[in-house]
């Protein structure tokens, strides 16, 4: 198991030849869970669910006050601009388990296999409500975004949705092979933000939704805390280079890159979230 952690901690140390520090393995970051990236349009319906969490270790988990926004921005290839669906109205609050010790208030939207069924890119995006951090003493935002490709057609992955803290992908985020990288930049109000703090995260427990909490074990545990949470830097164009030597679903966090600093009279980090699926060769 050492050795296997050594390569993980190589591959994202070393990957576009960027910084790599110890990181606090308590991370946050905000989930926008659609179960599988990669569908087929007879795949049939799916909970979109959004838990404010931990997720190499496996919580403790926060609440989540109401959304301020979230939505859908779908599009069949390069036809025309993508159609914005408002899922605010639709949202279902629920109970979050985590791992038996917390109970915290989660969201989800059920997505019915209807509205599925066209093949291109489904871009889901979140804005939550600041959580306040007690013990930081600061608020944290993180805007949220999570693609979903249907049938293999690909569509408005790649394009800027306009959101103040925001990671561009510059591969498809629902198209990785493990041991592959995934590149991308980090957006300030649409403009790259040089040398931005980026954590990367895989999610070590899976989420059972129906008993609402973490199914299984961890799949790994690391042999040092500073391998839970990894942290890089973005270069002086904002790009970020992350290696994937795991299958999975990985989330990148840039950290307090958007503009507004202060929310009722605290400091308020706004990051960008972006949810990266990876696959085994088979």
């Amino acid at each position: 198991m050492a050795l296997r952690i050594s390569k993980f901690a190589f591959a994202l140390g070393m990957a576009g030849g960027l910084f790599l520090s110890a990181s606090n393995s308590f991370a946050h970051f905000q989930m926008l869970f659609p179960g599988e990236s990669l569908r087929m349009a007879n795949s049939g319906a799916m909970d979109l669910t959004a838990i404010f969490t931990h997720v190499f270790n496996g919580g403790p988990s926060m609440q989540m006050g109401q959304p301020r926004a979230l939505y859908l921005l779908k599009q069949r290839g390069d036809e025309g601009k993508p159609e914005k669906v408002d899922l605010l109205k639709r949202l279902e609050k629920f109970d979050w388990l985590g791992d038996g010790k917390e109970s915290v208030t989660a969201w989800k939207v059920p997505m019915a296999a209807s509205e599925l069924r066209s093949l291109g890119d489904y871009v889901f995006v979140l804005e939550p409500e600041p959580f306040l951090e007690a013990s930081e003493d600061k608020y944290i935002q993180q805007f949220t975004k999570t693609v979903v490709n249907v049938g293999g057609m690909p569509g408005n992955w790649e394009k800027v949705v306009g959101l103040p803290a925001e990671i561009r992908p510059l591969n498809k985020p629902y198209a990785n092979w493990t041991g592959g990288v995934f590149r991308g930049v980090v957006l300030s109000q649409g403009k790259p933000a040089p040398f931005a703090e980026v954590e990367v995260e895989f999610v070590n427990r899976k989420p059972d939704l129906a008993a609402r909490a973490w199914s299984g074990d961890a799949q790994f545990k690391p042999a040092h805390p500073a391998l839970g949470a990894m942290s890089i830097r973005a270069d002086a164009q904002g790009n970020i280079a992350i290696g994937l030597p795991k299958a999975g679903w990985w989330g990148i966090a840039a950290l307090d890159v958007g503009p507004t600093k202060k929310f009722k009279g605290k400091k308020l980090s706004q990051d960008a979230v972006l949810w990266v699926q990876v696959s085994d060769p088979k």
